[in-house]
């Protein structure tokens, strides 16, 4: 035991050594009192040096600690460079501790406002890409929002708020849209919010729009876009801008322009997501100030994004940029704002920079000009008919044909074959609605009519700019697929044989199904292949084509919609395409008065909108002198977003009937001469059709085909009038009559279980 305190004094207990103890150790007897040591023993050496020894092994073990420190250090640095600083995982006290993730977009709040649904089926689409990036979306109806306590919001969180808006008649924002914009206008304009009311915020806008409303074409995504860049927003993508028109359209419908636009916007999304940030408007200056580029630092330093929103707001501070989607800049021609240039030099560059502007000009106009005439770069012209309209339409019955061209089968059509009753031209005019074809050689409208039963899913324009098919395939298939669909009712239970194979041959053609087809091209000729074919045509026109009207060759039976009496109910009811629509409607009255052949006002009344003022009907009725004037109640055809009308606009019967009543008291050489109560609808004749006591509206259809064969025959010079041939009215047709209007040969049909409803239908 004492051998091993010997070794390691450390551990000895305290104590004394007398002058007698020996310490053995190796069979050698120590003595401390010697004078001397065995200075010859290793043990010995290590004792009397173990300070030595001691700092010595101090040293090693702290060296090697800063060797592994400097180790460990080292590895870090690597890993760092080797992989994402947001993806590396750090060991410390046992567990994984994972660095914070620094978020530059923690979602995207989508906004609309739509009337048609549109601009609702927009954000879904485009909610369903951003959920793609795993951000969080919220879809929000601005009818819904409140911006005067919640845009505010926007500023300090990190969303990204984007705007699809719908501009609607004489460009106002539609129904849902109208509070949050008139708030935004006014804020933007209220000295007390000032120009940092909503700095921070993010946003972007596309609008949707007609470019044949071309006086307010996407006026409210414009001015969305413009109030909320004056409130200090920060725009991160270029305004798209959508086009119903698939003429003007830059990418040949609104869908596609929703595309374009749609993928420009998630790349930028991207791009913020990472903390980039995309310049769609490199390069472009605004009175004098111009936006430099800076290549080579790639690193962000802490705050940029705060210091490249001050130079984006200096930049732009004189006025919003006004770009649209397609108009993207890039900078990389363009010399830096800080480079120095020779005198000697600004000839060349002025120069260079003419012919630049030179050659962009031209690009303009050529593309103004494919746009103008309705065609591609390939210089053809577009088809009026796309393949999201097609689609619409096809799902709504329609049998399309060509390229702008459709035809349908008229539910009186399939009530006549099945002895259930005519439609108020039976009752008027004696044609047989089994007989009847109702065809358009134009889908194509100029009006967009809050009354409109196709719910406006057809096209729009002022002029025919699509691709033509020639009258002859039209006829043709007109034909061809209105024979199918009768064929379809064989065997059905009701149907009548007779006027089954009756049916099958068309005696009658109703220009009526939808559009304006007095804008067709060749209109006079697909007419004359009707009557070579002893087909009778009864055309409509909305009063808008004055000069077709004039040019327009002889017709069965010609009808001008007169929808209103006065120059702002015109503008309510049909939202015309024309700024001078007024004077157009008026034309077109006027070219009216002066055809020979049998002419028609039709009026549709609208309970509250235009049965009043019966006057100025009185004296459109003057202008135009109409052999007959159709007053018809409007026809409720379901709720559509396009429109406001509801069952409480549509009249009784007995509502139309004391309208009538009044505006015959107001043209004396007018008298109600039938009735059909099942359509509500009377009909008001000229008394020049009144022969003896007897009524001559029906129409002797033989004796047409005669007179306007003789007419093609002498070149147009043999011409003929209205009563030429008509023929007499039958007792059940005529107002008063205890049918009211019902031909006794069939059988009225009455539905079951109905409800009563609040109007007239």
């Amino acid at each position: 035991m004492k051998c091993f305190y010997f070794m390691f004094p450390i551990f000895a207990p305290k104590c004394s050594l007398r002058s007698e103890d020996t310490i053995l150790y190796s069979g050698v007897s120590l003595n401390p009192s010697m004078d001397t040591w065995d200075l010859s023993s290793p043990l010995i050496s290590l004792w009397i040096n173990r300070f030595y020894i001691y700092l010595g092994f101090a040293f090693s073990i702290s060296l090697w600690i800063c060797v592994q420190i400097v180790i460990k250090k080292q590895d870090r640095n690597l890993q760092e460079n080797s992989f994402p600083k947001a993806t590396q995982d750090l060991m410390t006290n046992g567990y994984v501790s994972l660095h914070k993730k620094d978020i530059f977009v923690s979602g995207v709040k989508i906004f609309y406002g739509s009337q048609t649904g549109t601009a609702k089926g927009f954000a879904t689409v485009l909610a369903e890409a951003v959920v793609s990036l795993d951000l969080p979306v919220a879809i929000i109806n601005l009818k819904e929002y409140d911006p005067d306590d919640c845009l505010i919001e926007e500023v300090t969180g990190k969303n990204v708020c984007v705007f699809l808006v719908a501009t609607y008649t004489d460009g106002r924002p539609t129904e849902s849209a109208e509070w949050f914009c008139k708030w935004l206008e006014e804020a933007s304009r209220d000295f007390r919010f000032g120009k940092t009311y909503l700095k921070g915020m993010r946003y972007a806008v596309f609008g949707l729009g007609n470019s044949a409303y071309a006086s307010h074409f996407n006026k409210v995504g414009k001015n969305v876009d413009k109030w909320l860049w004056m409130l200090g927003a920060h725009r991160v993508v270029s305004r798209g801008e959508g086009d119903c028109d698939v003429v003007k359209s830059k990418h040949g419908s609104i869908e596609a322009d929703f595309r374009a636009w749609k993928t420009t916007f998630i790349s930028q999304l991207q791009a913020l997501q990472k903390g980039e940030r995309k310049k769609s408007r490199g390069g472009h200056c605004k009175k004098g100030k111009c936006e430099s580029h800076q290549h080579g630092s790639e690193e962000r330093e802490e705050g940029s994004d705060e210091q490249d929103e001050l130079h984006y707001r200096d930049t732009e501070e004189e006025e919003p940029y006004e770009g649209s989607s397609e108009e993207e800049f890039g900078g990389e021609d363009q010399q830096s704002v800080n480079s120095i240039v020779d005198v000697e030099d600004l000839g060349k560059i002025m120069d260079h920079m003419k012919k630049e502007k030179r050659e962009k000009e031209q690009q303009e106009e050529k593309t103004s000009l494919f746009r103008n005439t309705g065609r591609n770069e390939d210089g053809e012209r577009r088809a009026m008919i796309t393949p999201a309209l097609r689609e619409a339409l096809t799902k709504q019955g329609y049998q399309l044909i060509g390229s702008h061209s459709g035809v349908k089968l008229c539910r009186w059509t399939k009530s006549m074959l099945r002895g259930r009753g005519g439609c108020y031209k039976h009752t008027f005019y004696g044609i047989e609605s089994h007989r009847c074809m109702e065809t358009t050689p134009s889908l194509a409208c100029a009006n967009k009519c809050v009354f409109c039963w196709r719910h406006h899913t057809n096209p729009v324009g002022t002029e025919w700019r699509w691709k033509m098919d020639q009258p002859e395939m039209i006829l043709k298939e007109a034909i061809e697929n209105h024979q199918n669909m009768i064929k379809q009712f064989k065997g059905v239970p009701g149907v009548i044989a007779e006027r089954f194979e009756e049916g099958l041959t068309v005696k009658h053609c109703a220009l009526s199904l939808v559009g304006e087809p007095i804008m067709y091209p060749e209109i006079n000729s697909f007419l004359k292949l009707l009557h070579q074919r002893k087909i009778s045509s009864f055309l409509v026109t909305n009063a808008q084509f004055p000069a077709e009207i004039r040019n327009l060759k002889p017709v069965t039976q010609l009808y001008v919609s007169v929808d209103a009496s006065t120059k702002e109910r015109l503008k309510k009811i049909d939202r015309p395409l024309f700024k001078d629509f007024w004077r157009r409607f008026l034309d077109s009255l006027k070219a009216l008065a002066a055809k020979q052949q049998r002419t028609v006002y039709r009026l549709t009344l609208v309970k509250a909108w235009n049965v009043d003022e019966l006057q100025a009907y009185a004296q459109l009725v003057s202008l135009g002198n109409p052999d007959f004037i159709e007053v018809k109640g409007v026809t409720y055809c379901g709720e559509s977003s396009a429109s406001s009308l509801t069952m409480a606009h549509v009249p009784w019967h007995e509502e139309v009937v004391q309208f009538v009543l009044e505006l015959v008291d107001l043209i004396p050489d007018y008298e109600i001469a039938c009735e059909h109560e099942h359509s509500n609808c009377l009909l008001i004749a000229h008394k020049k059709f009144k022969i003896g006591s007897e009524w001559w509206t029906w129409i002797d259809y033989n004796r047409f085909q005669e007179l306007i064969q003789e007419y093609e025959d002498s070149g147009g010079s043999k011409t003929f009038s209205a009563e030429d041939y008509v023929a007499r009215t039958p007792h059940w047709a005529l107002f008063g009559a205890n049918e009211r209007g019902f031909d006794p040969k069939d059988t009225r049909h009455q539905r079951k279980n109905k409800s009563k409803a609040i109007s007239g239908c």
